[in-house]
């Protein structure tokens, strides 16, 4: 802190002398000083003679080009096409093959002593689901997907594809429709 007084200059000047009563609503604190009235204008000074006008400026040209280079490349190119006919289009080119429709129609067909070999698998891992258990149902049917994939993917051929389509449709023969309320609650039949 400093040893000087402190000075409301804010409010009255420094050195004033303070106010005996405060100043009325609408009147001005002894303090301010009165504006003085502000000096009016000077004239305005009057031009002697006409004032010059500079040269006129010389002729301007004003050259306007248009370059129009017309490109000529053809048509317009066709549009992709959307994300749906495109996944069809390669789903027909590899899926759906002659060895395909073979092994889907070997699958499904009642060959096996009047029945498909998709309907025996089924009844296999329906059987399994009933004497070893859910688990171990799901897990054969799952294994057998696997391998008959892979064995597809790494050869094929009519064979393959055909143990394929038989374990990946007769693998559905091990599912129940209480399975998803048993996995999602718990709660058993």
């Amino acid at each position: 802190m400093t040893d000087k007084p402190i000075l409301p200059t804010r409010v009255i000047p420094p050195g004033a002398a303070l106010p005996t009563r405060s100043p009325e609503p609408g009147e001005l604190p002894p303090w301010h000083a009165v504006p003085a009235p502000a000096a009016p204008p000077a004239p305005p000074t009057v031009p002697s003679g006409p004032v010059p006008y500079p040269d006129p400026p010389a002729p301007v040209e004003i050259r306007h080009v248009h370059d129009i280079a017309l490109p000529w490349a053809g048509p317009d190119p066709e549009p992709d096409p959307p994300r749906w006919t495109r996944v069809w289009d390669w789903l027909w080119d590899h899926l759906i093959t002659w060895r395909m429709l073979l092994a889907i129609g070997a699958a499904l067909l009642p060959w096996a002593g009047g029945r498909s070999p998709v309907g025996v698998w089924a009844e296999v891992v329906d059987q399994a689901r009933t004497e070893a258990g859910v688990t171990a149902a799901y897990v054969i049917a799952a294994v057998a997907v696997a391998v008959t994939w892979a064995l597809d993917r790494r050869t094929s051929r009519t064979l393959p594809r055909f143990l394929f389509v038989t374990a990946a449709l007769g693998g559905v023969g091990v599912l129940d429709w209480f399975d998803p309320i048993t996995l999602v609650t718990g709660v058993r039949r």
